[in-house]
């Protein structure tokens, strides 16, 4: 009963394998690879992968190897990436092959000129140790001194484990003497490796001894050195050891995790000690981050040939223990089946894995996942004997699964391999089909008599199809560049924001340069990011870039006496001049004014004196004005920001009523508040608090709420709890954050209520206060509230029990959150203490940690800080970011220290440059940002490879677009290329920008350098996109160079992974190559050629008869129109009369169209054809060129291919609706359709025509 159930999932499974494979096979692999440009992104998967699962695939790291080799650029830090994850990160890799592929990327990533340091040597060392690499460390650093590399901590401590993985206790006492005697810090690091090398010593008592030793020397052992112990108890096969370690480190409130317990399991596993690894699989606790550990667990198992213990894992896994589940909602072993398959498992295992599995309803259908995994390894051995299991559990075995083995054999011309499998399905009783046989085995013979005698075959009509058939598969690659001038003001100020007050400097003349340009091209900065920009110049002293004319005040009273004396309105000049009086703090001057006109006192006026009274906390005038105004017009409403303001000071001097009676008109004068005005409110309840108290603050607050001004939020709350803790009232701020979360599900200030709470002791009120964050937000929450708490308050031993709560998982935005406090506040001990306890935790992003201490160490200027972190982080083995390394580098530069590791290429003020000039280029200023570049060429000013990369790239984008410089195009990009090729030894453009190159030359016409820049790509084993190729060689038709093109076919046939082009590409070129050079016989020729075979009937020549038709040769046409009939009358090939017919009707010659359909019937019963072209553009807006000729397609459509005469009739009706004229020929063919279903024809039929004459289609034989 399972059986059939699970047949049709998994023989699906296994067909879309073959088939997919089939395709994969035949198809190119080369277009689909990424480009050189985009290896940044595949960096960050492998980066992710690492830090989400612990482990990467080999497939994935030799990707991102051959793209970072393809570029020929890579940065240490890329090294670093990739030499750190030839290690324990690649669990499905024995360690041989790991360190070899090591090896491998050290040598070729040194060759392309990747700069070697300390931490490189220390990530390689790591690679050693976990692949327990044997090796001299005495040569080791002979090797770093040879390349004058200084060893640090780290490398010492990584040799002393080295001495120590081989039980060489002598070679580590001497390196550790040398540590001493240096004043290196011992740590706990150097002990673990010793607990190792005295147990691998055969000393198991001084093992233990070494913890007392830590002891003694301050260092309290921690779960690492703990497992160091229990992983020489297990080496040794010493359960009761194992136990009474564990109970020490639990005595020691030394917290184990899973994957702690994980390693104690692989040891005894490894050490040939399976009988206890029960025991210890019983301990797990399955936490949060258990299943990739788990997986990793079992895959290192089976790579070490130690299968049944991973089997054991396993099943313990907690997500397979579901009562509920139905049988198809897990698969979870399938990643073991494929590691097992790789590995080359024996098939009685593998078997009897799959028997267990399914028996125990833990996987659907096993057998038939593992086949799969078979048949992608190629593993013909195994696939077979899977096979034969099937059977025997009466699962299908059908005729598709053995496609792929076969294609394999046929291409690797093994015939004997073919033969036997053929045997394997006749025992297997499997029926070779027709498919199978045509496709799969038959190709693998010289001849169908051959394949005869080899397989016995009596049955002749199954050798009749031998093509093999695939399905063409094409990547476009689409670059679009879309400028909006009106998005230049946002630009600058993104651009100014993100440069230093230095760079702003020097860079002033180019920026007021900018500012003229965007006058010149009339472009309007908005007011918002007008006043952003001036800020931020303000902000660096250079006010004058940007400049607002002021009026003079002595100008305006002058205009206010004159408008005064000829008796005109004086509002708007009145109101100039008191905003121009508040501008300068001369409210009393501003309010005389107003007295002596306050007849002519508008409301802008009155608004401009309230906000300058709130401003300056004049609670009484401000008062006076609003009532003032409001008797004047009680309508008039002001704006948001400046009612706030005015609640504000009333709430401040303690007039509460009025600021409630403010919060009410804005309810009634439907004064609408944005994100701005929330703030602004927030920050006015704040300033309240500090003044007022709670009470104040509770009756605002509920009044906001209750009329709906703003949405409640923990930001809008947090006043309130704010004026409790600043009254000390512990108590009452945790009972009103408990009333906001009730009411507005917000729990405002919960963090610093807890502080406090923790620093009185109150064990009472912070256990009421978790229950409720627990039940309302969640454990998770709850536990890193608490974990905050006690690291504010320096309770570093119980944040640290909290953080290694079994199952507890990072969470960025919170550590984030806190690291960004603990900056502001200049909190280097807490910060640390934080990161260091987070170095666990799963999915805990590293380098993000260590990147907010050296931020905290640029800020205080600490480089000894920021020197041992780098140490530390080498340490942890975290590969940094490239910000983080220019971070660590600016702190160390700054306070005259070398940097001990190359810095990666850093946006500085030559980058600037680049980017104004990208901007200039946009708004089609060329010149002058070519001659900016220019100059910056002269001055020495060098850009990164991948800045003259995009320059490049830019240059031709925009010379697609057809913008007009005003110098030499030609001279450009080459001009570019030559200063990039001096700067920068060997630079080569991107696939891309060659491509795109390559485009832009065949525009142009310039088919010899386009020609030349394929080959360079060539050479160096870059791949041409498909379009740079189609245009190249349509250019090369158009010049009419019939050699180039062919020599083009000839390079692209000699590809290692050829493109999918269409045959037609360069026969159609060729062909017009010819009709350039006024050879029609060859062309002719040429396309008779192929036309006569009939497998060559579907291709399409389209392009010719479109190229012809723009041209209007009359002679050209009629010569291909003769062949066009010539080739559909004699040799039934009627897609060149198609191609014609088409594009007659496309062109809008509709009645060259017809006269080509009567001397071609044949034409409109292409149905594929027509259809396809009827489809195409009856979808596409603005393609069909009338009514007219859509109809008539139509109904000749219908008569051809559909003969549906009531299709046709409703046609006819909606075009008479339209007032459509129907032409003879569709009337004549609709007369026919009722003929043929016995119908009496409802019009006068049009006569039939003997003769017709057109001077297009004289050569026609009538």
């Amino acid at each position: 009963m399972m059986t059939s159930r699970l047949s049709p999932y998994t023989v699906g499974c296994v067909r879309n394998y073959a088939v997919a494979r089939e395709q994969k096979d035949e198809a190119s692999s080369g277009v689909q690879s990424k480009q050189a440009q985009q290896f940044d992104s595949a960096l960050s998967k492998l980066d992710n992968s690492v830090r989400r699962t612990g482990r990467i695939t080999k497939t994935m790291l030799l990707r991102v190897f051959h793209d970072i080799c393809r570029t020929g650029y890579p940065s240490g830090n890329q090294a670093l990436l990739l030499l750190r994850s030839c290690g324990s990160l690649l669990p499905e890799v024995p360690p041989v092959d790991r360190t070899e592929l090591a090896h491998h990327i050290w040598t070729k990533l040194q060759e392309l000129g990747s700069q070697y340091d300390v931490s490189h040597y220390n990530a390689i060392l790591k690679v050693y140790l976990q692949n327990e690499f044997k090796f001299s460390p005495t040569d080791f650093l002979a090797k770093m001194e040879a390349a004058n590399i200084l060893p640090n901590r780290v490398t010492y401590q990584r040799l002393i484990a080295a001495y120590c993985q081989n039980g060489d206790i002598e070679g580590a006492s001497t390196i550790l003497g040398f540590m001493k005697s240096k004043d290196l810090p011992i740590t706990e690091a150097v002990f673990n490796a010793l607990v190792t090398g005295h147990a691998r010593a055969g000393d198991i008592d001084s093992s233990k001894n070494i913890l007392t030793v830590m002891r003694n020397a301050g260092i309290e052992p921690g779960a690492d050195t703990y497992v160091s112990l229990l992983t020489a108890f297990a080496e040794k096969g010493d359960i009761d050891g194992v136990k009474k370690a564990l109970e020490e480190a639990e005595n020691a409130d030394c917290s184990l995790m899973d994957r702690d317990i994980m390693q104690v399991i692989f040891a005894l596993a490894k050490a040939g000690h399976q009988q206890y690894v029960p025991e210890m699989v019983e301990r797990l606790r399955h936490e949060r981050s258990y299943i990739p550990d788990a997986m990793n667990l079992c895959l290192s198992l089976i790579t070490h040939g130690q299968e049944d213990v991973a089997f054991q894992v396993l099943k313990n896994f907690p997500t397979l223990q579901m009562d509920n589940a139905s049988a198809e909602s897990y698969n979870l072993g399938n990643f073991f089946l494929r590691h097992c398959v790789n590995m080359n498992t024996a098939l009685d295992k593998v078997a009897n894995y799959c028997r267990d599995l399914q028996q125990s309803n833990l996987h659907t259908s096993p057998f038939n996942f593992t086949l799969l995994c078979a048949l992608e390894a190629k593993n013909i051995g195994l696939s077979c004997g899977l096979m034969k299991q099937m059977k025997e559990q009466n699962l299908p075995v059908r005729p598709h699964f053995f496609w792929p083995l076969l294609i394999q054999l046929v291409k690797d011309n093994n015939t004997t391999g073919v033969v036997e499998l053929v045997k394997t399905m006749e025992e297997l009783g499997v029926a070779i089909d027709t498919p199978t046989l045509s496709n799969y085995i038959l190709p693998a013979f010289g001849s169908l008599e051959e394949a005869r005698q080899a397989l016995k075959v009596t049955h002749a009509s199954f050798l009749t199809r031998w093509q093999m058939k695939c399905i063409p598969k094409t990547n476009a690659v689409c670059v679009c560049l879309c400028p909006h001038p009106e998005r230049g003001g946002y630009f600058l100020y993104s651009l100014i924001d993100s440069m230093t007050e230095a760079e702003v400097q020097v860079q002033k003349d180019k920026l007021r340069e900018y500012f003229k340009q965007l006058q010149a091209l009339n472009i309007t900065i908005p007011v918002n990011i007008y006043r952003g920009i001036r800020n931020l110049l303000d902000s660096y002293n250079v006010p004058e870039l940007i400049k607002v004319q002021r009026r003079n005040r002595l100008f305006l009273y002058n205009k206010l006496a004159e408008l005064k004396a000829e008796n005109k309105s004086i509002d708007l000049t009145l109101k100039q001049i008191i905003q121009a009086l508040c501008a300068e703090e001369n409210l009393q001057r501003a309010l005389e004014l107003k007295q002596q006109h306050e007849e002519h006192m508008t409301a802008g006026g009155y608004a401009i004196l309230i906000n300058h009274c709130c401003r300056n906390d004049n609670a009484e005038e401000a008062l006076n004005l609003k009532r003032e105004m409001s008797r004047k017009d009680s309508s008039v409403a002001l704006d948001a920001s400046k009612y706030i303001a005015l609640m504000k000071v009333f709430a401040n001097s303690g007039k509460v009523e009025e600021a409630v009676d403010i919060l009410k008109e804005m309810k009634e004068k439907d004064v609408m508040l944005n994100d701005t005005h929330t703030t602004m409110l927030f920050h006015a309840l704040s300033s309240a608090a500090a003044k007022g108290g709670p009470t104040i603050i509770r009756r605002l607050q509920d009044t906001v709420f209750a009329l709906g001004l703003a949405k409640p939020s923990a930001n809008l709350c947090s006043p309130l709890i704010t004026a409790y803790l600043d009254s000390n009232d512990l108590s009452g701020a945790l009972d009103a954050a408990l009333e906001c979360q009730k009411r507005y599900n917000h729990l405002p200030r919960i963090h610093d209520i807890l502080v406090g709470l923790v620093q009185q002791g109150d064990t009472e009120l912070l256990q009421k206060a978790m229950d409720v964050v627990s039940q309302e937000r969640g454990e998770m929450t709850m536990l890193y509230d608490l974990f905050f708490a006690f690291l504010q308050t320096g309770r570093y031993r119980e944040a640290r029990k909290i953080i290694e709560t079994p199952g507890l998982r990072a969470r960025p935005g919170r550590l984030h959150w806190y690291a960004e406090k603990c900056i502001a506040h200049n909190q280097m001990e807490t910060l640390e203490h934080m990161v260091d306890m987070t170095a666990k935790l799963f999915e805990c992003d590293r380098d993000e940690m260590y990147s907010y201490m050296l931020r905290l160490c640029k800020e205080t200027n600490n480089w000894k800080k920021a020197d041992a972190l780098w140490t530390k982080m080498q340490e942890e083995n975290i590969i940094p970011r490239e910000r983080t390394l220019r971070l660590l580098a600016d702190i160390l530069r700054s306070n005259g220290q070398e940097v001990p590791f190359e810095v990666p290429e850093e946006k500085n003020m030559h980058e600037v440059t680049l980017c104004i000039y990208f901007v200039l280029a946009i708004f089609d200023v060329s010149v002058e940002a070519y001659e900016m570049v220019k100059g910056a060429d002269e001055k020495g000013l060098v850009f990164g490879p991948a800045s003259y990369d995009h320059l490049i790239l830019l240059l031709q984008i925009l010379d697609r677009k057809q913008k007009k410089f005003r110098m030499n195009e030609k001279n450009l990009v080459p001009s570019v290329c030559c200063s990039a090729g001096s700067h920068i030894p060997g630079f080569k453009m991107s696939d891309t920008a060659t491509n795109l190159l390559i485009v832009t030359q065949s525009k142009k016409d310039l088919v010899t350098d386009a020609v030349q820049t394929l080959k360079s790509m060539l050479q160096v084993n870059h791949v041409p996109s498909q379009l740079a190729i189609t245009r190249l060689v349509q250019a090369l038709g158009r010049k009419g160079d019939v050699s180039g093109i062919e020599d083009v076919q000839k390079l692209m046939k000699g590809l290692s992974t050829p493109l999918n082009f269409s045959s037609m590409l360069f026969i159609n070129n060729i062909a017009l190559a010819h009709i350039k050079n006024d050879d029609l016989d060859s062309a002719v020729e040429l396309l008779e050629t192929l036309y006569t075979n009939p497998d060559n009937h579907s291709a399409s020549m389209s392009f010719v008869f479109r190229k012809i038709l723009e041209n209007g040769n009359d002679k050209v046409l009629d010569k291909f129109s003769v062949m066009a009939e010539r080739l559909a009358n004699h040799f039934a090939c009627y897609r060149p009369a198609s191609d014609l017919f088409l594009q007659l009707l496309d062109m809008d010659k509709v009645e060259d169209a017809k006269f080509m359909l009567a001397r071609c019937n044949a034409v409109a019963e292409q149905k594929d054809i027509l259809l396809s072209f009827m489809a195409q553009k009856s979808q596409t807006p603005g393609q069909v060129k009338s009514h007219q000729d859509f109809y008539t397609f139509s109904v000749l459509f219908l008569y051809s291919n559909i003969w549906n005469l009531p299709a046709a009739e409703a046609l006819m009706e909606q075009m008479q609706k339209e007032g459509v004229e129907v032409d003879e020929l569709s009337l004549k063919r609709l007369a026919v359709l009722y003929r043929k279903e016995g119908q009496t024809v409802p019009f006068p039929e049009p006569p039939v025509s003997r003769t017709s004459t057109h001077s297009k289609y004289s050569g026609y034989n009538v």
